[in-house]
């Protein structure tokens, strides 16, 4: 490989800041490339993620079946109310949306 040839996420491009912003948006092939391997790494962090949301809901969905087995409501207020706080503590308000999304995930909506 020439001086003048870029590789980005295993693909070989021309020269010059077109191809390098063409798939990063970067502005220079060293950019992309920093870019690139960035983005390999939020992708499997964003599998990882997906992987742990499925485990949590068919946990959430044990708890679910023992509560309403039991005799009692599907879904427990003063848990979730634990939950959104315990998010919002450790993310921001973006948090609360957060924990919402995977509580009507895991329970469905209320």
């Amino acid at each position: 490989m020439n001086a003048s040839t870029v590789t980005v996420t295993g693909a070989t491009t021309g020269t010059g800041t077109a191809s390098a912003s063409a798939d990063s948006g970067a502005r220079t092939p060293a950019a992309a490339e920093v870019i690139g391997g960035a983005r390999e790494r939020i992708d499997a962090l964003d599998d990882r993620i997906i992987g742990l949301v499925q485990e949590r809901m068919a946990v959430s969905a044990v708890v679910q079946e023992a509560r309403i087995g039991s005799g009692g409501r599907r879904v427990h207020l003063a848990r979730e109310m634990e939950i959104l706080s315990h998010y919002r503590d450790a993310l921001g308000k973006p948090g609360t949306q957060l924990a919402m999304t995977l509580l009507e995930l895991c329970r469905g909506r209320v």
